[in-house]
């Protein structure tokens, strides 16, 4: 993944000697010869190889008689050069000791050259037996093994040395030092990847360590220097003008402490991504600012991957809402544990496409099944459970904005309540395993027309989870990162435009989740089900807007009071504070410490569906009467008109 204007850390996908030549930087007339590198590769590097064992060959008979070989054994070596480097070609070649990228040799490298070098000399001792009785001294032998590990092993690491020792001490060459935020093996990792790219421009000085004080320690030449309490003078002591903290390795809190920090005594903050982002097949190594998502992160969920790959692998899966946010996101998740089948389904062409195209491009080998259907349509939806039998589904269509939701109720209805009903009656019928409902958390004493939606979307499956095989299965989270509609970028393109940032209130505050953390929870918590549960995943503490208003304008590089923040009232249907659970509803622990269940409040399944299906034949009366209709079923919604008629009353 390549992104644009931003510095990046290129990672090798090459696999010998000659392609990282012809990668280097190359004047523009020599490409020809480039070419033909790339097109003699194999010639090239026998010939190298075979010019090498040659060497080292004779100077195994060198040592073995003290720089003076008798003539004799001159002829003996001079007869069996030939078929030692012939042995030792094939078995390098065999092991694939020639390739690997020689700019990035590492310890791995030196196992696979003992690995070869001690096949390769069995090989040659078994000959030597069989072949030329004996005559090949075993000190010779032995001489050659040695040789050719430490000289092949040293000529190997002269480009890495040079890369990461001598080139930068090139006092023309400009290098930004930095220091990276970590205490571990993997955060050395990274370290050693950033020091072998000159290209880059970055010299990682030291590590510092973001928890307990670990100043000495040493990950091979990369040394903690300090903690992060004394880290202006770390930085000036070394002279670095940037901080690289590896993305989720420093909580929130401490991560806001170290841009005001940063913004006092002048230096840069860079985010990196995790090592296994780079391993799950990242091109590069993005250096990219520090964001929003960054300063609302929580440590990363430990998943139990054994037992969503149990409840994923080789099924059927179906995503509702498929081309969303959230429905996009789980469908990149459930591709890591390998079903058999996704079917996106969503009634969004355009998204369906998109997310379609994206996912074939990251494996061959999930069927992926697209499917343009509006789930309000029980015909064409009950065609698509007949054809593919899901195993699981989990439903994330909906309508999720507060304001357009309260200002189209009727739509609201169909969409959130009877095309939920719908996807959950084919769910029971065709006996699917496990149904799981992406919910939030305004389902709870709602005041808002898409929040008293949602919450009837819960009672439903909740009360149709007691007479059915299928386990249905709510998930509340809080506001999403990036999903559409999100409030971030909304400010942040408030804030392009030189403001004003507008907020409804200056007291409101809101749970936030990245898209990944609450898509991967709720992978978790579909695992931990037995029907009926309400989990509700956890988002930490509430965050003011105002507070993520002002992070953002000190994130775009404006001073505090530069872009005004105006409040304009709260909208209709909002409120204040989001909340998670109901008085009524006990929360329970689970065995996964970010999520909790929540027992859910009993429902008669009749009486459910009697209101369910009161609410669709309403759906196109005035928006009035269908908010009085809701009220009768959901006590705590008070409508507008009901709130104005109490407060004249008193």
């Amino acid at each position: 993944m390549t992104l644009q204007n931003e510095p990046g850390l290129t990672v090798p996908s090459g696999d010998t000697l000659v392609e990282e030549i012809s990668s280097r930087s190359l004047p523009e007339n020599s490409s020809a010869w480039v070419t033909f590198l790339k097109k003699h590769r194999l010639i090239l590097l026998i010939a190298l190889h075979s010019l090498l064992f040659c060497f080292v060959y004779w100077c195994a008979f060198l040592m073995r008689f003290s720089l003076s070989v008798p003539e004799r054994y001159v002829e003996l070596y001079a007869i069996s050069v030939g078929p030692i480097i012939a042995i030792k070609l094939g078995v390098f070649y065999f092991l694939r000791s020639f390739h690997g990228w020689w700019r990035h040799v590492n310890f791995s490298d030196v196992i696979s050259l003992v690995r070869s070098s001690t096949v390769a000399t069995l090989i040659l001792i078994a000959l030597d037996s069989l072949i030329l009785p004996g005559q090949i001294p075993r000190m010779v032998i032995a001489n050659d093994f040695f040789v050719t590990i430490v000289l092949t092993g040293a000529l190997r690491s002269v480009w890495r040395v040079w890369d990461e020792r001598i080139a930068p001490l090139d006092r023309n060459r400009q290098v930004e030092r930095a220091l990276l935020i970590g205490n571990n093996v993997n955060a050395a990792r990274v370290a050693h990847m950033i020091n072998g790219q000159l290209d880059l421009g970055v010299r990682i000085q030291a590590m510092v360590a973001p928890g307990e004080l670990r100043k000495g320690a040493q990950f091979s030449d990369i040394r903690v220097v300090g903690g992060l309490d004394n880290l202006p003078r770390t930085m000036d002591q070394h002279k670095a003008t940037t901080l690289f903290v590896i993305a989720g390795s420093v909580p929130a809190k401490a991560l806001r402490r170290l841009l005001d920090s940063a913004s006092k005594h002048g230096f840069k903050i860079k985010i990196l991504p995790t090592l296994n982002e780079h391993l799950r097949g990242m091109d590069q190594m993005p250096i990219r600012e520090v964001s929003c998502e960054d300063l609302l992160r929580r440590q990363p969920a430990k998943l139990d991957l054994a037992a969503i790959t149990n409840f994923v692998s080789g099924k059927c899966v179906m995503v509702t809402g498929a081309g969303g946010s959230i429905g996009s996101e789980l469908c990149r998740q459930i591709m890591r544990f390998d079903p058999s089948e996704i079917i996106l389904l969503g009634r969004g062409e355009n998204r369906i496409f998109h997310i379609e195209r994206e996912l074939r491009g990251l494996t061959s080998s999930v069927k992926l099944t697209p499917k343009i259907v509006n789930i309000t349509d029980k015909d064409r939806l009950q065609e698509v459970f007949e054809d593919h039998r899901p195993h699981v589904v989990f439903h994330a269509a909906a309508h999720k904005h507060v304001p357009l939701v309260e200002q189209n109720v009727g739509e609201g209805i169909i969409n959130n309540v009877l095309g939920s009903k719908n996807v959950a009656d084919l769910s029971d019928r065709y006996d699917v395993e496990r149904f799981v409902l992406i919910s939030t958390d305004k389902a709870v004493n709602p005041t808002s027309m898409m929040g008293c939606t949602k919450q009837m979307a819960e009672r439903y499956c909740q009360a149709l989870d007691t007479r059915s095989k299928t386990r249905f299965i709510s998930t509340r989270f809080g506001n999403v990162l990036g999903s559409a509609g999100s409030v971030v970028p909304i400010f942040q393109k408030q804030i392009q435009q030189g403001g004003p940032i507008t907020i409804t209130d200056h007291r409101m505050t809101r749970y936030f989740m990245t898209i990944p953390e609450a898509t991967q929870l709720v992978l978790q918590a579909a695992t931990m089900g037995d029907g009926g549960e309400i989990f509700v995943l956890e988002m930490g503490k509430p965050v003011k807007i105002i507070d993520l208003a002002q992070d953002l304008i000190r994130l775009a590089g404006h001073a505090p009071g530069s872009i005004d923040i105006v409040e304009t009232g709260m909208r209709p249907g909002e409120k204040l504070f989001e909340e998670l659970y109901y008085k009524n509803e006990k929360s329970l622990p689970t065995p996964h410490k970010q999520i909790l269940s929540s027992t859910s409040r009993p429902f008669l399944f009749e009486k459910v569906e009697s209101q369910v299906d009161s609410l669709v034949d309403a759906a196109f009366l005035p928006a009035v009467e269908i908010r009085a209709l809701m009220h009768n079923f959901i006590p705590e919604f008070i409508p507008a008109e009901m709130a104005a008629r109490l407060t004249q009353a008193s």
